[in-house]
């Protein structure tokens, strides 16, 4: 009997030697992804705001010392200029004019986000280079372009974010592209552009990838122009980042960054991006409109071309405070473009 009991033991403590062995393997899988994970997200974020591959690095017309921006606590309301740039025939060096200029403007505390996006005809005085167009602002760097905004909105501009079409193509497709409700067909081909950036979606709720969504948001090409394009890329834009916050699983985070950061610039650093991804992820949209709107827009001719003139700076700036302060506005799926309810009703336009 005692034999019996010894070797009984000696089984058991054979049997929990590999047991260990797997947890401890097990364990030491779930540290090392658990530390590859959230080191590849802050490269991947890092590399956002890295200047070596900056358009603006070597061009003589940028900022001169651009300075860092102010410290944000993650109490007040920040905003954030986005820019985006078609890059198609520009010679290296050269900064090309902004095709998307919006605002995003998040507050912590009301835990609202309020979107403005910036017609880009719009004239306007930029700093130490006369009055232009505000998409020409960006030609002299990025700081110059956020003063512009800013003394335009009359709210400061703490960060900016610069991106050109691949950019655009590369985030709808890494959220896997989103079902939209195309509210009218949209024709637009020309021999000088080629083939690649012809522009051909037919109406209806559909499927949109990068390259299809890219065509959505910059058909202008109608008699509404870029009036009722800035309105199609606020509302696409929300549909997007509803998305990526209600149906991308945190551990393709990583996987998204690395195929959105090579065409991303930002002054923000790694620290910046973490507190306001908090925020935005806690936060609903709030108000979203055109700049300027249109009772305070004129139509004015410079030199011979067609720009938008602002009938009043002090009622601008009023509006877009009226914007930021007050309700969160109702949603209305029959007056927004692409937006879709159960019944798939479509925008007006």
């Amino acid at each position: 009997m005692p034999p019996r009991k010894k070797r009984h033991a000696k089984t058991n403590k054979s049997k929990k030697k590999p047991l260990l062995w797997t947890l401890a393997i097990i364990l030491l899988l779930i540290i090392g992804g658990t530390i590859y994970y959230f080191t590849s997200i802050v490269n991947e974020l890092g590399s956002m705001s890295n200047t070596e591959n900056s358009p603006f690095k070597n061009a003589e017309t940028v900022d001169v010392d651009t300075p860092e921006p102010p410290k944000w606590e993650g109490t007040e309301p920040v905003n954030i200029l986005l820019m985006g740039v078609d890059a198609r025939g520009v010679k290296k060096g050269e900064i090309p004019r902004s095709d998307t200029m919006l605002v995003a403007s998040l507050d912590p505390v009301k835990k609202k986000i309020s979107v403005f996006s910036i017609l880009r005809d719009t004239y306007v005085p930029i700093p130490d280079h006369g009055e232009k167009r505000i998409n020409s602002a960006i030609i002299y760097g990025p700081n110059t372009a956020m003063q512009t905004v800013s003394d335009l909105l009359g709210i400061p501009i703490q960060y900016y974010v610069y991106t050109d079409f691949q950019g655009f193509i590369k985030l709808v497709d890494a959220v896997g592209g989103v079902d939209y409700e195309v509210e009218k067909d949209m024709v637009y081909k020309t021999i000088a552009d080629g083939p690649e950036y012809d522009i051909d979606l037919k109406k209806g709720y559909q499927h949109l990838d990068g390259n299809k969504a890219l065509q959505y948001v910059r058909f202008r090409h109608d008699a509404t122009s870029d009036f009722t394009r800035t309105e199609r890329q606020r509302a696409f834009l929300k549909v997007v980042a509803d998305k990526l916050i209600q149906t991308t699983s945190i551990i393709k985070l990583p996987n998204i960054l690395s195929q959105v950061t090579p065409y991303i610039e930002t002054n923000m650093s790694v620290n910046d991006m973490w507190k306001l991804a908090t925020v935005g992820y806690d936060s609903t949209m709030g108000g979203s409109e055109q700049i300027p709107p249109m009772d305070l827009l004129k139509e004015e001719s410079v030199d011979g071309a067609q720009v938008i003139g602002i009938r009043s700076e002090e009622k601008l700036k009023q509006f877009v405070q009226e914007t930021l302060n007050g309700p969160e506005p109702t949603p209305t799926p029959s007056t927004s473009p692409g937006t879709t309810s159960s019944s798939n009703t479509s925008g007006t336009q």
